[in-house]
């Protein structure tokens, strides 16, 4: 491996791999490999120094210094020292989440050709898809898009959560993933995941949205991010009109979503006017206010029946058409 690396990115997941991978490419190439770990919020003068020093027993060394963001003013004041005249028969690996504290240690690490690992924020729905896409590859494993779209949908709110579910399922199936694996490991999530209740909503099927409504509500899903849920969905369905036809995956690029995303926006669209989203929006904007503590206008069993009367609202929207 290279003798200078940089992990950076608020990413940590991404972080923790990139780290794992460098050690382990450096234990192949080295027998007697001494890792040194220095914690960049703990680090005290001149540790740097004393590890980068030539060992007494000989053996090659990999200094880790994590979190340079959160760096102690002697920490940097040492890598900026120790980059003027690295050690070659040093690796160093410094990770960087976000921010300008370091900066001068980053310019340096650059400057000095240090390898550059990303580890790029993964928060939208496009890039969680393409996530579990690239996990299921890498272990030679085939997914279909539904079953894809299904995990996501479950679990994608934490990508350790992803990446583990994931993994579950590479390590205790066979075949390709489809919907009905998928929906066998996390039935309970699938089902009652604001996701659900959006896309029965937005159909107009007002009985099958508040069925799965209160079954959510029922296994202790929260009120909030079912109310997120559905105001991303309006949301993109705004932003789908708005962009008009197209490719799919150029109009995924242009909004900021998944090309599966778009295509089921269009499929929905079919059946809403511009009024229609724009009284649905209003509507959720009330159930916002009113389950972050704002109250329901008229009473009611507060916040779920404020998340009720948004859902009456958008699916009869979609059923005036």
């Amino acid at each position: 491996m290279p003798n200078l690396v940089l992990i950076a990115g608020p990413e940590t997941l991404l972080i923790d791999r990139a780290v794992d991978a460098r050690i382990a490419a450096a234990r192949e190439t080295s027998t007697d490999l001494e890792v040194v770990r220095l914690d960049g919020a703990t680090y005290t003068a001149g540790e740097l120094m004393l590890q980068a020093s030539p060992s007494l027993f000989g053996g090659d060394k990999l200094i880790l210094v994590r979190d340079l963001d959160e760096g102690t003013d002697e920490l940097i004041e040492d890598l900026d020292s120790y980059l003027k005249t690295p050690d070659p028969s040093v690796a160093l690996i410094v990770t960087h989440k976000s921010g300008q504290r370091g900066k001068r240690v980053l310019d340096a690490l650059k400057k000095s050709k240090a390898e550059v690992v990303p580890a790029a924020a993964i928060k939208s729905d496009r890039d969680k898809t393409e996530f579990v896409q690239r996990e299921f590859a890498g272990a030679g494993r085939q997914v279909r898009p539904d079953a894809v779209h299904a995990l996501v949908e479950a679990v994608g709110k934490d990508l350790r959560e992803l990446a583990s579910a994931c993994q579950q399922l590479i390590s205790d199936t066979t075949g390709v993933i489809d919907l009905d694996l998928v929906t066998t490991y996390h039935a309970g999530k699938v089902e009652a995941t604001g996701f659900k209740v959006a896309d029965a909503a937005l159909a107009g099927n007002t009985g099958e949205a508040l069925r799965l409504l209160r079954h959510a509500f029922a296994v202790g899903v929260d009120p909030v991010p079912i109310v997120a849920v559905l105001a991303s969905q309006l949301r993109q369905l705004v932003k789908v009109e708005a962009a008009g036809r197209g490719r799919s995956g150029d109009i995924a690029r242009q909004v900021g979503l998944a090309p599966w995303q778009v295509e089921k926006a269009w499929r929905t669209l079919g059946g809403w006017d511009s009024e229609g989203l724009g009284h649905s929006i209003q509507a959720v904007a009330a159930a916002d206010f009113a389950v972050k503590g704002g109250g329901v206008p008229g009473g009611g069993r507060a916040p779920e029946y404020a998340v009720e009367r948004a859902i009456l609202t958008i699916s009869r929207q979609r059923r005036r058409r």
